[in-house]
């Protein structure tokens, strides 16, 4: 039996690469030096795509390309790296990887408040740079009564929820609609839950829906004690607005996992001491990258056996028939 060719366009987990290559003819787009003649090549023979947020935007430029896709199996939770309206429109289902990620994800929020607000790196460098003989480190800011805002309590902000809760703080949430079985404070806008809390944590999906959601007003209204974290995507956050509020004490401190521009980070960002920086990391342990590619692997595998993928995403469930 013909295996069914799969089209992968940027390098993953090597576990992942060999289980492919392994189910299925496995093509490396990302090893092609004049890609466009390769996908005229091989394009018409593509049944699937395997793809991650290191490609860019998979879009209908690319599905153009390949007229017999069935499938793109993306690697994350979040999909905003493919047009999940387009694919549906081409009768192509989308699927991601929710779920194994979520503990993952919120023990690193935790983390990156804890950092922020204690200064922990900005502590660790003190230590190193020997400066702890000549004189204590400042005093820091505190979790301690604060009032934490969850911007999209979906799994991963329930998850982050349950972990703040061991701290004895406040927590309150905005998302699309209030949730009948959640005992937090409801906020109808962002504005509305930053004016009721010192702490902003953001875990909402990427895309134009979310584009610029944390903006100057919401700033402001976090206030002068405020922190802002955000493990969501970049685009969720007006970047300029958080350097902006930063520079002029509209807030206090950051945390930040993503960027607008990734990898490029503003020399802004990168020169404040009030800002905790990582690399995009909040999935990035080898646990859970192995469980994440293990789901993109077993959604293809799935649905070239019998058309019933794990974890399609919402716009394109209705390309899948009854079980």
């Amino acid at each position: 039996m013909t295996k069914p060719q799969i089209l992968m366009t940027a390098p993953m987990n090597p576990a992942v690469i060999d289980a492919l290559d392994k189910a299925f003819a496995l093509h490396r787009l990302w090893e092609q030096d004049d890609k466009p003649a390769f996908l005229a090549a091989v394009g018409p023979e593509i049944r699937g795509v395997a793809t991650s947020t290191l490609f860019g935007r998979v879009d209908d430029t690319l599905f153009a390309q390949l007229p017999a896709l069935e499938i793109v199996a993306s690697f994350g939770v979040g999909y905003d790296n493919v047009d999940a309206a387009a694919a549906a429109a081409r009768g192509v289902v989308v699927t991601n990887t929710p779920g194994v990620l979520d503990e993952e994800v919120a023990d690193l929020t935790l983390g990156l408040l804890l950092a922020t607000l204690r200064r922990i790196p900005q502590a660790d460098r003190f230590v190193r740079d020997g400066r702890w003989a000549k004189g204590s480190f400042p005093l820091s800011p505190t979790l301690r009564g604060r009032r934490v805002g969850i911007v999209g309590l979906g799994n991963i902000g329930k998850a982050v929820a349950r972990r703040l809760e061991g701290f004895g703080v406040a927590i309150a949430y905005h998302g699309r609609s209030r949730q009948a079985d959640i005992g937090y404070d409801f906020h109808a806008t962002p504005v509305a839950l930053a004016e009721a809390c010192d702490v902003l944590i953001v875990i909402v999906p990427g895309g134009a829906g979310t584009s610029h959601l944390i903006d100057a007003d919401v700033l402001a209204a976090l206030g002068p004690q405020g922190v802002l974290i955000n493990v969501a995507r970049g685009s969720v956050v007006d970047e300029a607005a958080l350097v902006q509020a930063l520079q002029a004490g509209t807030i206090l401190a950051a945390g930040l996992d993503v960027f607008a521009h990734e990898p490029q980070v503003p020399d802004a960002l990168i020169a404040m001491p009030n800002v905790v920086l990582l690399p995009h990391i909040g999935s990035a342990s080898e646990h859970t990258r192995a469980a994440m590619g293990q789901l993109l692997v077993d959604n293809l595998a799935a649905w070239f056996a019998d058309r019933r993928p794990l974890t399609a995403v919402p716009e394109t469930r209705h390309l899948i028939g009854p079980a």
